[in-house]
């Protein structure tokens, strides 16, 4: 499931103290040995800490932001094993209310995020404290990101080389024949054989339950009794095996545009739901064009819009905007609208010129990428595959995921089969396949945790955070009716940041589950 990416004294943990250990790590059963690993790793983390200093140059943050590493065992059952380094970037908390600056704030200590991905690094999230949303949080919280494992620079995974991995201009059928199915086949395959043979026996290791694991191991270099966190898209599933893994270690929890956790929808089934969702979404952004016609001149009618948008499509095919923009290009670039409607006027206003004569906006939006940013891309990549492939068990028929997509896409084209493309490496992969937590806690279990969701979201669909809410006893959800954005946590809708603030700075939930109303359409750029 691809998703965009988003905006004390120190807890030693005893190696006989265990309750915080996974639930499935009984003393002999399974993920005993990786429980027994984590509270090792724990431990010497907590003892070590994390010595913050400049960032990685490549990283690009400013001085203000600080950073460290912390080192995680590669395999949790060999703790005394090879070892990684995560890095982990931070800002202090300002101490100062934005409302009255002579008044100073309780520090309430760090606030760990992950965007999302798999594949996306956190390193950038500090800086969120700048923005005007973020103010009152950043004043009492240590803001904390860091890079998971397999992420530049956190034991960067490859599994192609960069220069190769940013492709041309590539068609993007919606009907795609044999011949095209069995070379998108092959070159999945080809991709999951260049991943085992760059990685080696390491690959195993880049999967869901071991990035719970490195949270808790930086939960304890933090110096943090108990974690307080906020995932977003995939980060949330992340939390969710956390809060299942190490409940007695959890402060307070934000889940922001959730990833069904039911085991038996990761992950090949949460992909079909994402593809299906992706063409409500797809519609929601034709009929905002259409009502704008005035200003693009791309149809009065979503059908008319979808006519310009076939019509763009097919003149490049046959020849790409600038050499770079081919049909998957120009279909990349809409999916982006269909995460965040920040980018709907930019779309429209590009694809727009482009009839019009002038392919430059859509170059710009679309074209591929310059040599530094094609090795992050391909970073990654890998990650998201990795992670995903290793999490759980896929269909290694072809003529499974020929059946289900083709069915799929007669009535949800637009993302369909660049969602199987995106995957299909999952069908031939040569690592183990872990087995996918039940995440459910009972009354009691776990400290009350907030979730937060757009009622249209396309990427992490709204099912999934009603799942969530299902399994996390004493949850509370807060919706965002009637939008799609991905991740509405500090964005533009006030009465969603003032649950999100009330929680994180008070503890304090709404009684029971509760919405806000829609956050304003994107105003038309002429």
């Amino acid at each position: 499931m691809r998703a965009a990416a988003l905006y004390s004294a120190a807890g030693s943990l005893l190696l006989t103290t265990l309750a915080a250990a996974p639930a499935a790590g009984t003393p002999d059963g399974p993920g005993a040995a990786e429980a027994r690993g984590t509270a090792v790793a724990a431990e010497r983390a907590a003892a070590a800490g994390i010595e913050f200093g400049r960032c990685p140059r490549a990283e690009d943050l400013p001085a203000g932001v600080r950073c460290g590493t912390v080192t995680v065992p590669l395999d949790y059952a060999h703790p005394d094993g090879k070892r990684i380094e995560l890095t982990v970037s931070r800002v202090r908390a300002t101490r100062e209310d934005p409302d009255d600056h002579r008044r100073e704030v309780p520090r309430q200590g760090a606030l760990l995020h992950n965007p999302g991905g798999p594949g996306s690094s956190g390193l950038y999230f500090p800086l969120v404290g700048m923005v005007p949303e973020w103010k009152r949080i950043a004043a009492a919280y240590d803001l904390v990101g860091y890079a998971p494992r397999g992420v530049a620079p956190s034991a960067p995974l490859s599994c192609q080389d960069p220069g190769d991995f940013v492709e041309g201009p590539r068609a993007a059928p919606t009907q795609p024949t044999d011949a095209y199915k069995k070379q998108r086949a092959a070159e999945a395959e080809a991709y999951a054989r260049g991943c085992a043979d760059r990685a080696g026996e390491a690959l195993r290791h880049y999967h869901s339950l071991n990035n719970a694991r490195d949270l808790e191991v930086v939960r304890a270099a933090l110096g943090e009794e108990r974690l307080t966190f906020m995932g977003a898209s995939y980060g949330t599933y992340l939390g969710a095996l956390y809060a299942e893994l190490f409940p007695s270690r959890v402060r307070r929890m934000v889940f922001d545009s959730v990833v069904n956790p039911d085991p038996e929808r990761v992950w090949y089934r949460n992909n079909l739901a994402q593809s299906e969702a992706f063409e409500d979404r797809w519609t929601d952004f034709k009929k905002w064009i259409a009502g704008h016609d005035a200003v693009y001149g791309l149809g009065d009618t979503p059908q008319e819009v979808q006519k310009s948008y076939e019509e763009a499509s097919a003149r490049l095919a046959a020849e790409p905007a600038g050499g770079t923009v081919g049909p998957a290009q120009l279909q990349g670039a809409m999916l982006k609208a269909g995460y965040y409607d920040d980018y709907w006027p930019h779309r429209a206003e590009a694809l727009s010129a482009y009839l019009e004569g002038n392919p430059q906006p859509l170059i710009d939006q679309a074209g591929t990428h310059p040599e530094e940013s094609a090795v992050e891309s391909e970073n990654s990549s890998a990650v998201y595959t990795a992670v995903e492939c290793n999490d759980a068990p896929w269909p290694a028929d072809f003529e499974v995921w020929d059946r289900d997509n083709t069915r799929l896409a007669r009535r949800a084209p637009f993302e369909t089969w660049d969602n199987v493309w995106t995957n299909l490496p999952c069908a031939y992969w040569r690592a183990p396949r872990q087995e996918p937590l039940d995440v459910r806690t009972g009354p009691g279990e776990l400290p009350p945790t907030l979730i937060l969701a757009a009622e249209r979201d396309a990427a992490t669909p709204y099912e999934g955070a009603l799942e969530l809410r299902r399994r996390l006893s004493g949850s509370v959800l807060v919706t965002e009716r009637d939008t799609g954005t991905h991740g509405v946590a500090g964005g533009p809708n006030a009465c969603v940041n003032g649950h999100l603030e009330a929680y994180l700075l008070q503890g304090r939930l709404p009684a029971r589950d509760t919405s806000c109303a829609p956050r304003p359409a994107p105003e038309p750029r002429a």
